[in-house]
């Protein structure tokens, strides 16, 4: 009997906290440097969520060590609501291919909800010459491991991506890491300069080097072409059947978050992402938003991962 009430006394006072929370200011944490699409998308979010709230939302930015630095400080942070971590696919795709992280990617964290999807777009540097997809397929064929492509990072998700679209071109490439503390805003830098052949990239980081004319957009990752570069074909239009690849991005919380929280956050973010205004500012950025209930963004989670695995496992990638 004591037992049970015990148990009915700790259930009452959850129920409770969640209902009087937030009480105090909260913190989002995202893993990539200012301007990029988590940063957009969670200084969209934030502001409206502080405004439900009435308490003041933070974002911070926490980039560096492929992407790691982030998830490693929510994961030690307090199970309680008050740290959240903005992330993107590649959060799930690491935990596919990367051993030795400080963290696990889906035992340390509770997926809480998605915020939205959009496509990466292929780009090619100038001075390679490749002007298509069928033209890079084509040269990557005739001199396979003749070209060079990079990404954010061995497991991160624009790397998944490229490892995905050689294997379903049927080329191979080298691929060429990025420096200690690289972010992708750099390499996509090594493309421009030649350095790089091509690159999977998100498009709000490569749109102003396309408009510029100093890359080239050969494709877009999603079957449907991108509001923000409809002159540009999707990969599975231009030479690759089927392929679809989208980059998504969600929230997470610490796992122990109580379940009456996490269920709160999950309702009020879906609140706050309903709203038109803030719909219409994430279309400026070519972002849909995503509609998911938070059983059903943790199982989606799960899958993207095994996703991930398989592409490794049939590309010939080993863990790392």
């Amino acid at each position: 009997m004591k037992i049970r009430l015990l148990l009915l006394f700790l259930i009452t006072c959850t129920v409770l906290f969640a209902q009087d929370y937030p009480t105090k200011p909260l913190r989002m944490i995202e893993p990539f440097g200012a301007g990029g699409g988590v940063d957009t998308i969670a200084r969209a979010v934030g502001p409206r969520l502080s405004e439900l709230w009435g308490q003041t939302v933070t974002v911070e930015n926490h980039p560096g060590k492929g992407s790691t630095v982030a998830p490693a400080l929510v994961a030690k942070s307090s199970a309680d609501g008050y740290t959240l971590l903005v992330d993107s696919s590649g959060l799930a795709y690491s935990a596919a291919f990367m051993k030795n992280l400080p963290y696990d990617p889906l035992k340390d964290f509770i997926p809480v909800a998605p915020l939205t999807s959009q496509p990466y777009v292929l780009v090619t540097s100038k001075s390679s010459g490749i002007t298509t997809v069928g033209e890079l397929i084509a040269r990557a064929k005739a001199k396979p491991g003749g070209l060079r492509f990079s990404s954010a990072g061995v497991g991160s998700g624009n790397y998944v991506g490229i490892e995905k679209f050689n294997l379903e071109a049927g080329i191979r490439a080298v691929h060429v890491p990025p420096g200690p503390g690289d972010a992708i805003a750099d390499v996509i830098a090594n493309v421009v300069a030649g350095r790089i052949d091509y690159l999977i990239a998100p498009i709000p980081l490569a749109l102003d080097h396309i408009r510029a004319g100093r890359l080239l957009a050969i494709g877009v990752s999603t079957k449907k072409r991108s509001r923000l570069l409809p002159e540009v074909p999707a990969i599975a239009e231009a030479g690759v059947p089927g392929f679809d690849y989208p980059i998504w991005y969600g929230v997470w919380v610490p796992a122990g978050t109580p379940t009456a929280v996490v269920e709160k956050l999950s309702q009020d973010i879906e609140r706050v992402m309903a709203t038109a205004d803030l719909r219409d500012s994430l279309a400026k950025h070519g972002a849909d938003p995503m509609n998911m209930t938070q059983p059903e963004f943790a199982r989606f989670v799960v899958s993207e991962s095994a996703s991930a695995a398989r592409i490794f496992k049939a590309a010939g990638i080993k863990p790392q």
